[in-house]
């Protein structure tokens, strides 16, 4: 697509803001998109068709909706996997869409496993020219159709949980990479406890992506403030960043705040 995006080009802007808006609403529709571009139906229809050939989404009767991943294949039928992948979708959309905007053309970044990083993923601005450093087998899928995007997947054990890669081999791949940002995905925050994991495996590999990175910022919706799970990551001390939702009450955010955190609302 980033062969589109020149400023002259009518088309490529119309791609732009109909990639932005399904990642922001989870679909489009044709008679919107024609009224809001001032274009007949059958020109927004061919910029789907295209948008689709490239990958960038799926086109259903009247509009479209994003692209999901054969990776998700096999969990079609999961009730518990799309109930984790829904839960607080639209904070978590806005999220992603907020953490991409920080990212600069030509760095290198990493990201953890979890729903909220996926769309980080999946929010990543077309033309982003950034290299990916990541743990995570579906987050090397999801770019597998971007040329404008350079990954790295680390090699381990792959766990259940979230399709994560852990374990020393990980960990001896991810510390050979330094890299301008991280975004971290948590079970839980807390200003007392730092950053918390569920599984012990996933925060040790975490442990090391912290370290490498210039920057270090929290992608977590607001249900995850102030909970503490059962490994820790890292100190709160060693965060500069928490994107969180406009559902983060400011009892939830102060202690974040005190602590010279800079918080994010999206």
């Amino acid at each position: 697509m980033s062969d589109l995006l020149t400023p002259d080009n009518a088309a490529a802007v119309r791609a732009q803001t109909i990639v932005e808006k399904l990642l922001h609403t989870g679909t489009v529709a044709v008679d919107e998109l024609a009224a809001l571009f001032g274009v007949s139906v059958a020109t927004v229809r061919r910029d789907l068709m295209e948008l689709e050939q490239r990958g960038w989404l799926r086109r259903t009767h009247g509009g479209a909706v994003p692209r999901e991943p054969l990776l998700y294949e096999p969990f079609r039928y999961d009730s518990s996997f799309h109930e984790q992948i829904d839960r607080n979708l639209a904070e978590k959309r806005r999220i992603g869409l907020a953490a991409a905007a920080l990212i600069q053309p030509g760095e290198i970044i990493s990201l953890t496993a979890g729903t909220t990083t996926t769309q980080v993923t999946r929010s990543l601005r077309p033309g982003a020219n950034v290299t990916v450093v990541t743990n995570t087998v579906n987050v090397a899928m999801e770019l597998s159709h971007r040329n404008d995007v350079r990954v790295f997947v680390t090699g381990g054990f792959l766990t259940g949980g979230w399709f994560s890669l852990v374990g020393p081999a990980t960990t001896q791949a991810l510390s050979q990479f330094f890299v301008d940002k991280i975004f971290i995905g948590v079970n839980g925050i807390d200003a007392q406890k730092g950053l918390t994991s569920l599984h012990p495996e996933e925060a040790a590999v975490i442990q090391v992506m912290v370290r490498q990175a210039k920057q270090r910022i929290v992608v977590a919706d607001h249900t995850k403030l102030g909970t503490v799970a059962s490994s820790l990551i890292c100190p709160i001390t060693d965060i500069h960043q928490l994107i969180t939702d406009t559902g983060a009450s400011e009892a939830q955010l102060a202690p974040f705040r005190e602590l010279g955190i800079e918080v994010l609302l999206a």
